[in-house]
C-alpha cells in the first residue's frame, strides 16, 4: 500500500489491484476509510470528523493529483508523493 501523503498523523495511501470508482484510504490512529475523489464521500469505514475535515481539505486541493495517481495505479506505475497539508 503506497504511502502518497502524510500529515498530522494521517496517512492518505492508494492501492494498486483496486477498482471500482476512484478512490484512497486515510488512516488516522486505529481508524481508516476509503474515500472517493470526486466527491470526496466515505465509502467505507470511519474517521473522526476533525481527521475527516483535514483530509477532505487536502483532497480538495489535490484531487487532480489523486486522479494522476488512480490512473498510475491502474497501469501499474509508480506513485507520485502529494504534498501534505500544512
Amino acid at each position: 500500500m503506497p504511502t502518497v501523503s502524510e500529515f498530522f498523523g494521517i496517512a492518505i495511501t492508494m492501492y494498486y489491484r483496486e477498482h471500482g470508482v476512484p478512490h484512497f484510504h486515510a488512516r488516522y490512529a486505529e481508524y481508516s476509510a476509503s474515500i472517493a475523489i470526486d466527491s470526496l464521500e466515505v465509502l467505507e469505514g470511519t474517521l473522526p470528523s476533525r481527521a475527516l475535515r483535514l483530509v477532505r481539505e487536502w483532497a480538495e486541493m489535490y484531487q487532480l493529483h489523486l486522479y494522476d495517481n488512480w490512473e498510475r495505479c491502474k497501469l501499474k506505475l509508480p506513485l507520485k508523493r502529494i504534498d501534505p497539508l500544512s
